[in-house]
């Protein structure tokens, strides 16, 4: 007898930002409530091979295998095996995810496997204690990722892009909270510094200046800005942030749409 079992749950989010929540095997101790730690011991572009390790459980045991993970993208779906079996004879699982809508996706997982005769449970009772474990760790995962969709995102929060200049940090964006349409960030820049010159072909950029005082140069014609006022810089329109005030400035950007990947989302026209 071959152990079967096939459990899908449906989250609200990007199928994007779930895959990728679900896919980045380090975090899994913060995603999943059964697992203590992971140890990536390989790591390709599409596959990892890592340790995984749960918590004790009521007789102090730790449990822990090795397992290699594969990824295709392009048709959402993920292919694991033990590597380490341990009481198995095997265990293959296949991930699948499908979009429902922009923000509502279907994750699947289908299990099949067999227990050696020695192993302390059956091949059935193994079944009905996966199915039963599936289904809580799948609504463990629907609550995490839904909450993380709604975090509250500070300015240090999220990592420092200095690139083109400034103290430039995206806060709300497909990363961090799953954002479909668009992303916003804010940007410190201290007296006579500036952000590099750049255009954005598919996007429009919304800038509100909170406090401070630049200058931003469209295509080589400036504009001012002082606290509290706002501008919007069309698409293809090169465009350069300059703190002409004798303080801090905080500007506050937001991008829609999306580019269709974010390496083409930015064009730079001169360096930082």
């Amino acid at each position: 007898m071959i152990g079967h079992t096939d459990n899908a749950i449906e989250i609200d989010a990007p199928i994007g930002f779930l895959w990728a929540q679900t896919n980045d095997v380090r975090t899994w101790p913060d995603l999943f409530t059964e697992y203590a730690k992971v140890e990536v011991l390989e790591e390709e572009p599409d596959s990892v091979v890592f340790r995984l390790t749960m918590h004790p459980d009521a007789q102090g045991n730790e449990w822990s295998w090795v397992s290699r993970r594969a990824w295709d993208r392009d048709t959402w779906t993920v292919r694991a095996r033990r590597i380490e079996t341990g009481p198995f004879e095997f265990m293959n699982i296949t991930w699948t995810y499908e979009e429902l809508g922009p923000d509502r996706t279907r994750m699947r997982w289908i299990q099949d496997f067999h227990m050696k005769p020695d192993a302390p449970v059956d091949t059935t009772r193994m079944t009905e204690n996966i199915n039963g474990n599936t289904k809580v760790q799948m609504e463990v995962i629907k609550q995490r990722v839904e909450r993380r969709r709604r975090a509250v995102l500070g300015f240090h929060d999220v990592p420092s892009n200095t690139r083109r200049g400034g103290d430039l940090r995206t806060l709300v964006s497909p990363v961090t909270v799953g954002a479909s349409s668009g992303f916003m960030g804010a940007v410190r820049l201290a007296p006579g510094e500036k952000v590099a010159e750049h255009y954005h072909p598919y996007s429009e950029e919304f800038v509100f200046l909170a406090t401070g005082e630049l200058r931003v140069d469209l295509d080589g014609e400036p504009v001012t800005l002082t606290a509290e006022q706002s501008l919007l810089v069309p698409r293809n329109v090169r465009h350069r942030l300059t703190n002409v005030g004798d303080g801090d400035a905080l500007a506050v950007f937001q991008l829609s749409p999306l580019a269709p990947r974010p390496e083409l989302g930015h064009v730079d026209t001169e360096e930082g």
